[in-house]
Formats: structure tokens, sequence, C-alpha cells
């Protein structure tokens, strides 16, 4: 145990400690942050400083809040029993949670355990090469994503990323993956009523020109998270979904953020109606409680890899040594309980119709927010220099809003060396328990904030 003196600590993470996404030379001139204690949506750090969290862990993860006794008691009931066996067999937690996972996604019915959830991209990305071989004769290996959208850091994952700063330094990378455009309107690239249609139908002139019977797979985040909180407009989805119909290629669904509850439903894509072939989630699944990622798909694409049992190379030959840790299922369980018992996919509904009505007034209030975005408990708002023109506000700016909401103890995010020019979207996340407290608070911080730096 760690006694109140934490210098100690402190020095050691700066001795030894490397941090993620973070220029350490700032750590010449002041401590990193140990984040010690969390309850509910408050964190204290080494200096007893509190700060309500509006971005769940920095990176959207902690749905359910800090503290949840139950989950660390389900983690440790499951670990000291059996902690671990390679996926090629299976566990209770495993099976239980599989079945009560794909009961919440109708069509759904196999689940891949991973640990991350770069990795579960990185599997579906595998899935998507192997079926092209097994059936396609090795053609449509093509796997389609959309700028803006994020979909891991490994290299697989980054071939795959439509934020250019995110990839930038990390090539070469692999072959066949293949940009489509944004369906930001607020940015919009055509003039046109009916945008969400129009930006659809962008997809499927790049397939046309790709080759249809090259792609084997569209990968989209519901909403597009780290790329500004970014809700497709109206037609959108629905079009989507008839093109890949259309082109027989795999819609993949990347709810690594939107899932489990985030956006007022248990995932985001269930807003639209869509039904896709392949979903992947993490962050929110155990609320960082445990380190869990999940590959869900249909039982047709299950079908795909048990057609010739006489075929050594028929199955989908890989593992994630992760995957087979029992902690991260027991955790989801009980996270998934939680959601259930207090009725947090209606509080995120109603909690973030608050947000968005805060962030709306701080629009009429403030010039220099150009734009408002979001859906359920996940918000954006685009600072501008000139709201007539567009121009974005200069990230550093941005960057010290950020800093002047730290200040006054609410922590929330930026879109980070992302897309250039356009790291200029504050980032909100906050777990599904918030009060209308809470929302205040959050509102009425970046009020001040915008106001002490923008005037």
């Amino acid at each position: 145990m760690y006694d109140n003196d934490l210098s100690g600590i402190v020095e050691a993470d700066r001795a030894h400690v490397w941090h993620h996404l973070m220029q350490h030379r700032a750590f010449d001139a002041k401590d990193p942050r140990i984040i010690v204690e969390g309850r509910g949506l408050r964190v204290w750090d080494q200096n007893g400083t509190e700060f309500l969290d509006a971005v769940s862990g920095g990176v959207w993860t902690v749905n359910v809040g800090y503290g949840r006794e139950s989950i660390g008691d389900a983690i440790r009931d499951q670990v000291v029993k059996m902690n671990y066996f390679a996926g090629s067999a299976g566990s209770i937690p495993g099976a239980r949670f599989a079945e009560m996972l794909t009961d919440k996604m109708p069509g759904m019915t196999r689940v891949y355990y991973t640990n991350s959830g770069s990795e579960a991209n990185e599997k579906a990305f595998k899935m998507v090469r192997q079926i092209a071989h097994k059936r396609y004769g090795g053609k449509k290996t093509k796997v389609l994503f959309r700028e803006r959208d994020y979909h891991g850091t490994t290299i697989g994952a980054l071939s795959a990323c439509g934020q250019q700063q995110r990839a930038a330094q990390y090539g070469p990378f692999a072959p066949d993956f293949v940009e489509v455009p944004h369906c930001l309107e607020y940015r919009a690239q055509w003039d046109v009523e009916n945008y969400g249609e129009r930006a659809a139908d962008a997809i499927e002139e790049v397939i046309l020109r790709e080759g249809p019977e090259t792609v084997g797979a569209l990968c989209l985040e519901p909403v597009t998270a780290g790329g500004g909180v970014i809700v497709p407009p109206k037609g959108y989805w629905e079009r989507v979904q008839e093109i890949c119909r259309k082109y027989d290629i795999l819609l993949h669904i990347d709810e690594v953020v939107c899932g489990v509850g985030r956006t007022g439903a248990w995932f985001g894509y269930q807003h639209y109606g869509v039904k896709p072939d392949m979903v992947t989630m993490a962050k929110g699944v155990a609320s960082g409680y445990a380190a869990i990622a999940c590959l869900v798909t249909t039982e047709a694409v299950f079908d795909l890899f048990r057609t010739d049992a006489g075929d050594p190379l028929d199955h989908f030959r890989d593992i994630s040594t992760f995957g087979g840790c029992t902690a991260g299922p027991a955790a989801a369980i009980e996270n998934m309980r939680i959601i259930e018992a207090e009725g947090l996919l209606a509080n995120t509904t109603e909690m973030g119709a608050r947000l968005m009505a805060g962030l709306e007034g701080l629009k009429e209030k403030h010039a220099c927010v150009g734009d408002v975005r979001g859906l359920g408990l996940f918000a954006g708002a685009e600072l501008v220099a000139d709201r007539k023109t567009r121009e974005p506000m200069d990230e550093k700016l941005v960057a010290q809003v950020v800093g002047a909401c730290d200040r006054r103890g609410v922590i929330i995010g930026m879109t980070n060396r992302s897309i250039p020019g356009f790291n200029n979207t504050l980032c909100l996340s906050p777990a599904l328990i918030s009060t209308g407290d809470d929302i205040d608070m959050i509102v009425e911080t970046i009020d001040a904030a915008i106001g002490e730096v923008a005037g």
C-alpha cells in the first residue's frame, strides 16, 4: 500500500512511464498527473484535486462510472476460481456474456473475444480477407473506410484510418484499404438537399471505381468519434445498407466508442435500423474495469468458416491470447446488469438531450461555437474563428478552452492530432449515470472557459 506521500510515485511515473498521446517535454516543467481515486463521475489526482470527468476516463470508456464495487467483486470472484484459459476452450462468464450480448443484438449470433478495439477490428479485417480467398477467388479483399473515422492503433487498423495525423509517419500500410468521403454536413462536399443520401452515394462511386468484385467490406463508425463527433445525416444509413446489399459487401460497424449504451441505445447502429454483418466493440463493454473487446458476427459469416471439416485451412486460424481472460466477460456481465437495473439507457437519452440543449445555448451565446452535434451522452462542439466562413479555430486556442475547463475542475476532450487544420471540436462523453446537475456543471464550465479564451 502507498502512504499519503505520493511524491515517490510521481517521480517514478516521470522517470519510467511512457504516457499515451503525450509530448513528454511538458513534464520538464510540471508533474505528470496521477489519478488516484474515482467515484461516480468524480476523480481525484495526487494533490487531492477533484475533477468532474466529462470524457469517461479520457477516451470514452467508463460508461457506468467509477467505484463500482460489484464489478470489482465479480472480477475477484471469477479470477480466483478460474482466471484464464485460451480461447480454444470456453469459460462460464464467456458463454454467459456472449448469450446476453447477442440477445441485445437481433440478427447477430457469434462472439469472438479479444482485448482491445484495435485487435477486434484487425480480426474483422482478417475475416474479410479469408472470406475473399475462400469464396471469391481472392478478389474481394478491399476494405472501404471513411474519411475522419478511426479504427485503432495497429498497422492494420491504421491502414483503415481516416485521420491523416493519426496515421502520419507509421506507413507503409497494408494494401487494399480504400477511403470513402466523410458525411459531415457542416463541412459539406456537395450542395444538395438530401445530403445524407448524397454522402452515401459517394461510397457507391468509390465501389464502382474500384470494381465491386474487389470490395469485400465497408467499415464505418455509427457516429464518428475522434474525427469530430459526426452524426450521419438523415437517409445516410439506409442508403449505405442498400449499397452493401447491392454489391455483396459485408457491413462492418465499429462500435468501439458508441457501443453498450453511449448513444442511448445498446449500440449506435440500432438508431438507424441497419443490419450489420460484423460489429466490433470495446470501451464500454466493461467500462474499463477489465480489458475486453468483442467481434460479433451473424451466423452467415460464422458459417463461412466451417464449410469443410477436412480442410485444415477452412476455419478462422486466429488467436487472441488475452481473449481467454475471464475477468473481461465477468466484468461485462455485471456492467450490463447495472445498465439495465439502473435504467441507464433512458437516462442517457434524457441527459443527452439536456447536454445538447446546453450546447445549443452556448452556440447562441458564443460566436466561436460553429456547430454542435451528438447522440446520447456523446457530443461535440466545433469551434470556429469565423462563423460565416466556418474557418476552424486554431487548435492551440481550442486546447486553451480545454485547459480552462480543467482549471475549473471539469475534464473535457478535443479532437487530438487527427485531421490537419480541423482539430477544433470539443468532445464530451460523461458517464451514463450523469445527473442534471452534472450536465449543467459541464455546460457552465465550458461557457466560462470559452468566455475566458475567446471573449
